[in-house]
């Protein structure tokens, strides 16, 4: 899994062609309170039951609150045949801190 930080993803996101998947691995109270546009949520614990809804072969941005949930949903799903999984680092705190000042943050 690679390890991104939020100014890295932002201009990934910006060049590529083929978007990767924005995975917010949070809480959905969580994402209530903020979340990067285009993203889709399946929190933690459903990964596992959730499995057969992801696509092996796309391309993911594992997102949470500061980067350790999202690092431990990559080991799941690497586990079972996802190698394409990016980590942003930091977390949506650092995107909040680095890429997007106006997002809330917790």
């Amino acid at each position: 899994m690679r390890q991104l930080s939020p100014q890295q993803v932002f201009e990934l996101l910006q060049q590529s062609e083929s978007k990767p998947v924005l995975l917010d691995v949070r809480e959905p109270f969580e994402v209530e309170i903020c979340a990067i546009d285009g993203s889709i949520n399946i929190p933690l614990h459903q990964i596992p039951t959730a499995l057969e809804d992801l696509d092996p072969a796309q391309e993911y941005v594992l997102i949470c609150h500061h980067g350790m949930r999202s690092q431990r949903a990559g080991v799941i799903l690497a586990a079972n045949g996802f190698d394409k999984l990016i980590n942003l680092v930091g977390g949506i705190d650092a995107w909040a801190c680095n890429v997007d000042s106006g997002m809330k943050r917790y």
